[in-house]
């Protein structure tokens, strides 16, 4: 008797470690794990080139914000020596006001002093022009000291006045470079949380790689070790078989569809090798995971779809394309359970 079915229990456990190519549900496969976990890894590279970018930019910047800052030092400086300097200019010009006033209260007090006066009550030519030379000086020594300290007084408003507006503008300038360093730093804790992030997704999606391979090998074991005994097992159909009657069961539905034999190579998108008793269905009609009695074929499960698989047809895999051809396509009433 050859055996056509797989065990019911292994091919369940191929269904569910292994899901069909284009079931609705399907977890994701290892392949499209690891294109994410690709990506995830270009993402993370990106983000750390970038941060060692905005560490550089944050470095310019608060290298700026010291200058400018030291540039701040300086110009107190300047300004409290300015301030100190205007300070004595006013003090001078007060004090020179005030001896100024007592040398005129003086000269009114005397009387008015005529030059003509001076030359005749002196003693000699020399005497004469001497005293002429001292009251000219005396009169105008308060008004000379007094012009000075005018002149430096409005030279010092000038440099107090252009020292305020380069405060000014320095200060405007710190105020950016700040903002400019603290938008920075905000940047960069927000990359560090990405890059935190995408770490994180890498472990998870790297852990799930590792639990589906795991899975994915067993099943395979499993299943080659079934395919390997059906092909030495199932080498030709019983000539009968198209005859065998479809077994009942209770709780069970019959169902007529198309059947076709293919006996290609390769795997299911879960990754297991096709195999016997693996049949290709239109989810929507059968679900997948469901087992099937076929009329000439034997048990088989809903473990796969195609793109040709669409409505009352079903695809059964065979060993040989002899097999395959020998079936052909066929109409039968199956016995889903």
């Amino acid at each position: 008797m050859v055996p056509l079915a797989l065990p019911l229990a292994v091919v369940a456990l191929a269904v569910f470690v292994a899901p069909a190519v284009g079931g609705a549900n399907a977890p994701r496969s290892a392949a499209s794990l690891r294109l994410q976990d690709t990506a995830i890894a270009a993402k993370s590279r990106a983000a750390v080139l970038g941060l060692y970018a905005l560490d550089q930019r944050l470095v310019t910047a608060q290298t700026r914000l010291a200058t400018l800052q030291a540039r701040g030092h300086v110009l107190r400086v300047e300004h409290a020596s300015l301030e100190h300097q205007l300070a004595v200019a006013k003090r001078g010009t007060r004090i020179s006001q005030e001896r100024l006033a007592e040398r005129l209260r003086a000269l009114y007090e005397e009387g008015n002093v005529e030059p003509l006066e001076v030359v005749f009550g002196a003693t000699s030519l020399d005497e004469a022009l001497t005293n002429l030379e001292n009251l000219d000086r005396v009169a105008g020594q308060g008004e000379d000291v007094l012009r000075e300290l005018t002149r430096a007084r409005a030279s010092l408003r000038v440099a107090s006045q252009a020292l305020a507006r380069r405060r000014r503008a320095l200060a405007a300038s710190m105020r950016d470079a700040r903002a400019t360093a603290e938008a920075l730093v905000e940047t960069r804790t927000t990359r560090n949380a990405y890059i935190s992030s995408l770490a994180a997704q890498r472990r998870l999606t790297q852990r799930q790689i590792a639990a589906l391979v795991a899975s994915a090998h067993a099943a395979q074991l499993q299943s080659a070790q079934i395919v390997r005994t059906n092909l030495a097992d199932a080498r030709v159909l019983p000539a009968d078989a198209a005859s065998q009657p479809a077994p009942t069961g209770r709780g069970a539905q019959t169902v007529t569809v198309t059947a076709t034999g293919y006996s290609l190579a390769g795997h299911t998108a879960s990754g297991l090798p096709v195999g016997w008793g693996v049949a290709a269905v239109d989810p929507s009609l059968i679900p997948l995971g469901t087992h099937m009695t076929i009329p000439g074929y034997g048990d088989a499960v809903a473990a796969d779809t195609g793109g040709a698989v669409v409505g009352a047809k079903i695809d059964l895999w065979f060993p040989t394309l002899a097999q395959a051809n020998a079936w052909g396509r066929r109409s039968v009433t199956i016995v889903v359970h």
